[in-house]
């Protein structure tokens, strides 16, 4: 039985094309939109991403800051390199063109992003609450090694959270088009009862939903928010409490991700509601295309940020963007000139750096 042929990042989301009914002037607009947005997010998501990848990778001293940027910047470069499938997906409504195997992958990548984005977000948080709080552990204890350990965990456990994703799509086919859809009962359990096919759909619907939900939004928030906390009433307590451009790019980042993932996971728990309000479904079309546009657009907007909010963007954007991007991502005690990779040890931190300055 299947629920849907969407592709996009919720996976229980319909069509944004539905064949059900002709599509209305409104719809079609909106279908458009989200299709130029689609290509803008890809655009600009590779060009930055890979730009951040350079800079942190390859200009920039090893530092546990460039460490975690790296990583959060090779997230979002590797959703946005699929964004091509997602794209030809889209314009093809209903129809799913590139087999099984992609179905399944392009489906979770979206929720793979997610948690690799949202658990380094996590850990970069927990570093600067870590740095500011405890400056003298964090001065011996801080090396770049240790943030790709993290780092590692952090891939290792959106990998794991993503499986779902993978097992629950699979295609069919019919009268030459092939659907990519969502299936909850991919091992048959329900057989020919449908009452026990659209119970167990629901049950496991609300488990992804709401796990997603905590795991990869509330928790990660509540943490986060806790470090600002910390972070902010340290910093006030200090005589000497300069602006510090790593905390103000940290949470243009984090507000930017929540606000962008936030429609996401409200619009999955309207999708799973349509099992008990089937009027629901009628605002679907309406509001999916809205909530992957601004998935899409996260994954190209911390690039942007970055350079944005360094003190030097106005000076050096045109003259040299890849070092206003270099000193948007260094930390204080680092210097923002042109450096080689082959330093793996974190350089002292300074008073400035302890204190988040």
């Amino acid at each position: 039985m299947m629920e849907n042929s969407s592709v996009l990042p919720s996976d229980a989301s319909d069509a944004l094309f539905p064949t059900e009914s002709p599509p209305t002037a409104i719809h079609q607009a909106f279908w458009i939109i989200s299709l130029i947005i689609f290509c803008l997010a890809f655009v600009l998501g590779i060009t930055g991403n890979g730009l951040v990848i350079w800079v942190a990778g390859f200009r920039m001293a090893r530092t546990v800051t460039s460490v975690l940027f790296l990583n959060l910047a090779a997230a979002d470069f590797t959703f946005t390199a699929f964004l091509p499938f997602f794209i030809v997906g889209t314009a093809l409504q209903p129809h799913w063109p590139f087999g099984w195997f992609l179905c399944k992958l392009i489906s979770s990548l979206a929720i793979f992003n997610m948690f690799a984005s949202v658990f380094l977000l996590t850990l970069i948080s927990l570093d600067r609450c870590v740095s500011v709080l405890w400056p003298v552990w964090a001065r011996n204890h801080r090396t770049p090694r240790r943030a790709a350990l993290g780092a590692a965990g952090a891939w290792t456990f959106a990998l794991a959270f993503s499986v779902p994703a993978f097992i629950f799509r699979t295609t069919d086919t019919e009268n030459g088009t092939t659907f990519c859809y969502i299936e909850f009962d991919p091992w048959d359990e329900a057989g020919d009862d449908d009452e026990y096919y659209y119970a167990l759909s629901e049950s496991r619907q609300w488990s992804l939903v709401c796990s997603r939900f905590f795991l990869g939004f509330v928790i990660p928030l509540l943490i986060i928010t806790v470090c600002y906390g910390l972070i902010t009433t340290k910093l006030w307590s200090r005589v000497k409490t300069k602006s510090s451009r790593p905390f103000k790019i940290l949470t243009a980042v984090v507000a930017a991700f929540f606000l962008c993932w936030l429609p996401h996971h409200v619009m999955g728990m309207i999708e799973v509601s349509v099992f008990s309000h089937p009027h629901f479904k009628e605002v679907l079309p309406y509001l999916s295309p809205l909530s992957s546009c601004l998935v899409f657009v996260n994954s190209c907007l911390n690039p942007l940020l970055y350079a944005f909010i360094g003190r030097d963007f106005r000076e050096r954007l045109f003259r040299s963007l890849p070092a206003a991007l270099e000193r948007a991502l260094s930390e204080e005690s680092t210097p923002t000139g042109t450096t080689a990779t082959s330093s793996t040890c974190a350089p002292p931190a300074t008073d400035a750096e302890t204190q988040g300055l």
